[in-house]
């Protein structure tokens, strides 16, 4: 399950740094465009925080951290075993942590693009590396719920 765990990851962190050169090259920092109405928009954000923009000017210890988490995510794919479900699922998360590591080594923060709501109620406002990110950590709680999901091939289902 290596070339799919490996794969995985090189095409989310490439869609993310795809994604914001893209839009960093017709959006200053702080400019918006309408997407879908007031709905979506392309908004040019920088975070130099961490998940939804906290500990703002903490992007050195935040990228020290994701080193270790990059590690540990490797490591644990290593131990998984042949299941598709974990492989696909770390592929997301291990695509998304880099995917924001490099905006934090190579900018000292995270450019963020997405920004989604109704009005003044707004989400956070993301990047493909955090959706990738998201999604996979929603896969965990599914396995975590319910093991079978994360079984390794060939595994007999018990339960």
């Amino acid at each position: 399950m290596w070339p799919l765990f490996v794969g995985l990851s090189a095409a989310v962190l490439a869609a993310d740094q795809l994604t914001k050169a893209w839009l960093t090259s017709f959006l200053a920092p702080g400019q918006s465009v309408d997407v879908v109405g007031d709905l979506i928009k392309l908004v040019h954000g920088r975070n130099a925080g961490g998940l939804f923009g906290f500990f703002q000017g903490q992007a050195l210890p935040f990228a020290l951290v994701s080193l270790v988490v990059v590690g540990l995510i490797v490591a644990y794919h290593a131990r998984s075993g042949r299941s598709l479900y974990l492989s696909t699922t770390l592929g997301l998360l291990l695509g998304g942590a880099l995917g924001n590591l490099t905006d934090r080594l190579r900018l000292n923060y995270v450019v963020d693009f997405v920004d989604a709501g109704i009005g003044a109620m707004r989400w956070y406002t993301f990047n493909v590396a955090d959706a990738a990110i998201s999604i996979a950590i929603l896969l965990l709680l599914a396995a975590s719920l319910r093991p079978s999901l994360a079984r390794r091939a060939g595994e007999e289902a018990h339960g």
